[in-house]
């Protein structure tokens, strides 16, 4: 069983929370790899209507197939697969994945909806059982085990798109917070914002001119004409239980 290269963090699940979650790790520096069984619920969904900034509601494969997209731009590995054990280990944490792969990792960030089977062996995880499966943690997404986060639904927050993937943006930076990294806000400003002030640009934060502003401007534009010029071909799944004619 081979190790694949170390990373700072590991994010077990690649729906809306895992995936909001990598963003931020990643864009602060942090070697983040994501595993995906491709098991999100957001792949049910026929058409996703309250997600802000979208007045007429949007293809919900589509804006998952995008935010999958955001956080490998942000510099995430992601893998397909899915995680069958985790265990704590003097340097972290070690993830075995159905495929036979194991992975090493500093910091663990579990976003799998309601599946724990693979916290088992971790002393200090709380689960709860109200119906579905949930992990005991503070606001921002930490367990009772250090290095040991929860993001989203498996962190009981509700089962909306905006607020589980809210609740992973959350946990990332407080991921960046609790790591060595220097940090004060991801934030990309325009010129003079801080320096105009005399003070320098603060951890995680960018400054650009107006030039890099409209290229960057433009760069958004043309990606998401490019995703949206034609109706995304995946239909939803189903729910398990629904019998199919």
């Amino acid at each position: 069983m081979a190790d694949t290269t170390d990373s700072d963090v590991l994010i077990v699940g690649g729906g809306p929370a895992g995936l909001s979650a990598g963003i931020f790790t990643a864009r602060a520096g942090l070697e983040t790899t994501i595993v995906d069984d491709g098991g999100s619920l957001l792949r049910r969904n026929a058409h996703l209507e309250n997600f802000p900034g979208f007045p007429a509601g949007v293809n919900s494969r589509l804006l998952l197939d995008m935010m999958a997209a955001q956080a490998e731009h942000a510099g995430c590995d992601r893998h397909e697969g899915a995680v069958t054990d985790l265990q704590s280990t003097d340097q972290g944490f070690r993830a075995e994945t159905a495929s036979g792969e194991s992975l090493t990792t500093d910091v663990v960030v579990a976003a799998t909806k309601n599946t724990v089977d693979y916290l088992a062996d971790i002393d200090g995880v709380e689960i709860k059982h109200r119906g579905k499966d949930f992990v005991e943690t503070d606001t921002r997404g930490r367990t009772g085990v250090p290095g040991l986060y929860a993001a989203g639904r498996l962190a009981e927050q509700p089962y909306q798109t905006i607020i589980v993937a809210g609740h992973g943006a959350s946990v990332g930076v407080a991921v960046v917070e609790d790591s060595d990294v220097p940090f004060y806000h991801d934030w990309v400003a325009p010129e003079g914002y801080f320096t105009g002030r005399g003070r320098e640009v603060p951890p995680g934060c960018e400054e650009i001119d107006d030039a890099e502003r409209k290229r960057r401007e433009i760069e958004s534009l043309d990606v998401m004409n490019e995703y949206f010029a034609e109706p995304h071909t995946a239909a939803p799944t189903q729910h398990p239980s629904v019998e199919e004619e």
